[in-house]
Order: C-alpha cells, then structure tokens, then sequence
C-alpha cells in the first residue's frame, strides 16, 4: 500500500505540473474547459489528501499496532469512490471528442454507458468497503469490483480505438499536414493504452491474489486518468502573440480553443471540406482558409511551405 501511495503522490505531482502548464498557457479555451480543468484537479487533491491522511493514521498515529494495518476505515473507502467519478469524467470528454470525429450515437452511448458503469460501480465498491472493511476479505464483493474495473478498461479501449480511426481519416497527402496528426495518433495510444493497460494489471492481480497487492495499482488509477486527459490538452500549440484565425464550428473568429483549427499559413490548405475567406490584421487578404469542424480532437497547426512534399499514407 505504501509503494502505491508513493507512486500516486509522484502522478499527482505530474498532474499538478500540467494543470499549471494548462492555466498558464491556455488562457483563450473556454470557461467550461477551464472549470472542467479545474474539477479534475480538485477531485485529485481530494483523493491524494484522504489517502494521506488514512496512511498517517495507520502508520503514525497507530504506529505498533499491526492489525491497524489490515483494515480500512471511511478515509480509505473514498478511494474507488473519487477514482470512479475521475474516470467517468475524462471518458466522458472523450466520449464527446468521439461524437464529434465520429458522428456515430451508437459508439458514442456505448462509451458513455461503460464510463457510467464504471462510476456507479466504483461509488458501490466504496460503500461495499465499509461493510467488509478487511483488506484479505475484499473478494468477498469482487462482483462490482469486475465490474468496475471491467467497464473503465473496455471503455479505455474503445475510445483509444475510435480515436485512432477517426483520425487516420482526416490525413491529407501533405506531409506536414499528416506528420502533425501521427503525432496526435501516437499521443493517443499512448495516454489511452497506458491507463486500459494499468486497469487489467489491477484488475488481474485483484482476481489472482487475497493479499491487498492489488492496492498498488488502484491508489494511483485516478491519476492516470487526469494525466491522460491533461496530455492531449498541453499538446496542443500554446497561445501565440500573433493572430490566429480560428475555425470552431464554423465560424473563422471564436477564441475558444476546444475544438479548433489553427492556420498560420498564407498558403492554401485542403482538408476535405468547405471554405471561407478572411483578411490578416494588416488587411491582406488570406488566399483561402479551408475550415474542418471536425478536427476538434487537436489543434492543428498547419504552416504550408513552398516545397512542401506529399505523403501518401498516414
């Protein structure tokens, strides 16, 4: 249990570090992404403080007392509880990403009833704590703890999957363009394989082992499902001084980041979609500014040189 809580205070120093990157640098992205943000980092402080605080209860202020160590009490039973509610919350982000790269309700309702599963389970796994608070007996309620871990993990696959699929969908045969969103691919697998891969670990050695072994790997699960989420959103090009024209939802102007394409280049960029026309701020005309509603996954930014090379796959 120590190792574990060790290693979720370390993840939460990570966290911590790519919320202030996130507020310091993505000042423009809606208020909404903002307090979302913000939820996220309060539901990680929250997790981290009660975990602190049953560790030095049981190791500091009953310090001798073996059978201390054996059982748990209110504190800990909020773990699977405030872990629930996190990975409910950032599938449920990518639940929206996938509908709008998608456009399937099915995948999307899918993806939804999974992290809601998830959560419902980890909030009765908390309660089912309380009622068989030894950690050698918590197999006795192992139904919703399958559950719980069961449906984060599919749901973890599915939307790395969907994400994955949808965007090879939108390579472009420019180079620059398609090298851009393999870096998005790559950052996808790897923040969504990581976390379904911890989940089966946890899951595994719950199944596997009576001993409580299995507490390393879900002290720190919320953590990694706050990381995930915050990695894709500090990937994306900071907030330039320059101008930006910014396509959400098919208006060239909006300041909101969520879902936006960035162009900074003169050049024409062909997206496979419609167009519209704009003017720099020293009154140039932009040749055509080629909108793509759908690239909401990622900031793409696209500077279109004068030799720039195809590419045929992505």
């Amino acid at each position: 249990m120590l190792v574990g809580f060790v290693l979720d205070t370390i993840l939460y120093g990570v966290v911590v570090t790519q919320s202030l990157v996130y507020f310091s640098c993505y000042k423009s992205d809606g208020l909404w992404f903002k307090l979302f943000v913000a939820s996220l980092l309060a539901l990680d402080t929250l997790n981290v403080v009660l975990e602190f605080v049953y560790m030095y209860d049981a190791l500091i202020t009953h310090f001798g007392d073996p059978n201390v160590l054996f059982i748990a009490n209110w504190v800990f039973s909020t773990v699977p509880g405030t872990t629930g509610i996190t990975s409910a919350l950032v599938q449920l982000f990518f639940a929206w990403r996938v509908k709008v790269l998608k456009q399937s309700r099915l995948l999307v309702a899918t993806i939804v009833a999974l992290a809601l599963a998830g959560m419902l389970c980890g909030i009765g796994t908390a309660v089912a704590v309380n009622l068989v608070p030894t950690f050698t007996e918590f197999h006795r309620f192992r139904s919703i703890v399958i559950i719980w871990l069961f449906a984060s993990a599919a749901d973890n696959l599915l939307i790395t999957i969907s994400l994955v699929l949808s965007l090879r969908h939108f390579c472009t045969g420019f180079a620059d363009t398609d090298h851009v969103i393999k870096k998005i691919i790559r950052l996808t697998l790897h923040t969504g394989l990581l976390t379904a891969v911890w989940t089966i670990v946890d899951l595994s050695v719950y199944l596997a082992m009576t001993n409580g072994l299995h507490l390393v790997f879900v002290l720190p699960l919320a953590k990694f499902y706050t990381n995930s989420l915050l990695s894709t959103l500090i990937s994306r090009s900071r907030d330039p001084s320059d101008l930006e024209f910014n396509a959400v939802d098919g208006s060239p102007y909006v300041e909101r980041r969520e879902n936006f394409l960035t162009l900074h280049s003169r050049e024409e960029v062909h997206l496979h979609c419609s167009t519209f026309s704009s003017y720099f701020a020293d009154g140039t005309p932009v040749k055509t500014l080629t909108r793509n509603t759908e690239i909401i996954f990622e900031t793409v930014l696209e500077k279109k040189l004068p030799d720039q090379t195809t590419s045929d796959n992505c």
